[in-house]
Parts: C-alpha cells; sequence; structure tokens
C-alpha cells in the first residue's frame, strides 16, 4: 500500500509550469509515483503568467528545485531559459522537461515524443512505410510528427485550418521531416482522401475536448460526417485528447471498426520519462502513475 503524502521541512519540491494550470493531472500521478519511490518530494501545478515567467523559473531554480514538466502556453519561451537542450528539443524549438544541471542553469528536453509513441510501439503493428495524417499544425503536432518520423512512417499529411500557420509549420520541419506534406483542411476533399489512405490518424486539436465552462464541448468532434466516413475500418485513430474517455472522434472511429488509442498513455508516458531524468532512476513505477489517473478521471 503506498504511504500517504507527508511533507515536512526537507521535502523537495517538483512541479508542472503553465499558464492556466490548476486543471492538470501531473500532480495526480507524480505524486503518486513519488510516495511509491519513497521520495521526499512533492509536485505541484504551478501557474506562471507569460510576463513572470523568466522569474519564476530563476526563482525555482534557486530554491533547488528538482525538475519542472513545462506545458502550454510557455513550451517554445522557456527554451531561452535553459542553460543547455537537447538536440531533440533544439530540432522541435519545443520544451516541456526541465532538468537541474550541476553548478546551476536548466537542462530542457521533450519527452511528449517518447510519450506519443508508447502505445504504438506497444501496439505491435509494424509503422515502417506507412501513412499517417495529423489533424491541426499547433505545438503538440510538432512531438506527433517527430515521433511519427521516429518509427518511420512513410507519408505524413498535417491537415491545417488556418494557411500561414500550416506554411510556417512546413518550413519549420521539413529539414528533418522531409516526408511531410500540408493539407488545406476545410477547403475541398484533399483531406477525406488523405483519411481514406491513412493508415494512422492523429489528431492533435483541442475540438473535443471536456470543459467546464462548456460541457457541450465534449460533444464536438473535429472530423465532419463525410471525414469520418472515409476513414478505412483497420486504421488506427489516435486522439492525444484524455477527457472524456472516449472522445468522440473516438466513439465514432470504433463505429467505423478502427483501432483506437487515446492521450492518457501520452501523458503517463512522458511523465514517466521526465521522472526517470528527474530521479536519475531507470525503474519508475509507471502502473501506479496509470492507476492514479484512472481512479481521478471519470
Amino acid at each position: 500500500m503506498t504511504p500517504p503524502l507527508s511533507i515536512s521541512g526537507t521535502t523537495a519540491i517538483a512541479g508542472v509550469l503553465g499558464d492556466p494550470v490548476h486543471h492538470s493531472l501531473s500532480p495526480v500521478m507524480q505524486n503518486a509515483a513519488l510516495r511509491a519511490m519513497g521520495l521526499n518530494w512533492v509536485f505541484l501545478a504551478l501557474p506562471a503568467p507569460a510576463n513572470q515567467l523568466t522569474t519564476v523559473v530563476r526563482g525555482l531554480e534557486a530554491m533547488e528545485c528538482r525538475g519542472l514538466n513545462v506545458t502550454i502556453p510557455h513550451k517554445h519561451s522557456v527554451a531561452g531559459l535553459c542553460r543547455e537542450l537537447s538536440p531533440l528539443a533544439q530540432r522541435l524549438g519545443a520544451v516541456n522537461v526541465l532538468v537541474p544541471m550541476e553548478g546551476g542553469g536548466w537542462f530542457g528536453t521533450n519527452t511528449d515524443v517518447e510519450g506519443f509513441c508508447a502505445p504504438l510501439r506497444r501496439s505491435g503493428i509494424p509503422w515502417q512505410g506507412r501513412r499517417a495524417v495529423v489533424l491541426g499544425c499547433g505545438g503538440s503536432a510538432r512531438a506527433v510528427v517527430a515521433g511519427l518520423v521516429e518509427l518511420g512512417f512513410g507519408s505524413i499529411q498535417l491537415a491545417g485550418r488556418r494557411a500561414e500557420a500550416l506554411a510556417s509549420f512546413l518550413t519549420d520541419c521539413r529539414s528533418w521531416a522531409p516526408q511531410l506534406q500540408g493539407l488545406s483542411w476545410g477547403a475541398g476533399p484533399d483531406l477525406e482522401a488523405a483519411l481514406a489512405e491513412a493508415d494512422l490518424v492523429v489528431n492533435t486539436t483541442p475540438v473535443g475536448m471536456t470543459s467546464a465552462s462548456n460541457p457541450e464541448a465534449a460533444l464536438a468532434c473535429p472530423l465532419s460526417g463525410p471525414e469520418l466516413g472515409a476513414l478505412k475500418p483497420g486504421a488506427s485513430v489516435y486522439d492525444i485528447i484524455y477527457t472524456p474517455r472516449p472522445t468522440q472522434l473516438l466513439r465514432q472511429a470504433a463505429g467505423r471498426g478502427c483501432a483506437c488509442v487515446d492521450g492518457l498513455e501520452m501523458l503517463v508516458e512522458q511523465g514517466a520519462a521526465a521522472l526517470r531524468l528527474w530521479s536519475g532512476r531507470a525503474e519508475v513505477p509507471v502502473e501506479v502513475m496509470r492507476q492514479a489517473l484512472l481512479e481521478r478521471l471519470p
């Protein structure tokens, strides 16, 4: 049985930075893991307005914080506050984990790619040379595309509604993702044709996510009826959203005979990878983290 959380004068801190960040489930899984590991740490959700990010990050360094996750909207701007970046973080231009360095300063890296790939690796499907469609071209899509490149996908088509954002994404990423192509989402039948041939479809947009202020948001689906109808039975559909479970997209895709994956495993696995870096331990209680989230989620 995992002992209860006990805070004392010697308790160290770790946390997740974002704005807003009160909704984050990272403290749920990380505190469960820290208790199971017997570490006298506490993991907190730490709000950090953009105009105070430098002050917060420097202050946490001075407090000997053991490690930080970074979430929206700071994944890009926090890179400039790091003493050193991993090659992956440099390539993506996005940091989601800060690790304190000996002698001061932060090492910035990205575990989102590892988290995204984990359930796809476990599926047993040989992804080499397969075709993928990615919905959305925001910050999360960069980690997804990097994961697809790592898995060896032969074709990656990126669907974006805003031409300028799509063009910028392609310019930034084509040097390391030569198989990446852009699709104009909502302007013609191109997306339907791509979906009909896709072996994997990944939603990186927030459409369909539960919202406390707008419960009906969970009823939305990023794909229209004709687009859903284009999905081929047997294809895999991955929604990085994990509230609700399943999302409307995954409900509809399952009805088409698709294999479905939600974002819970991505959250767990990226968090486990971060905890390995912070603690210096190769083994962390991934199942404890997963179970803590399952108990919290409806």
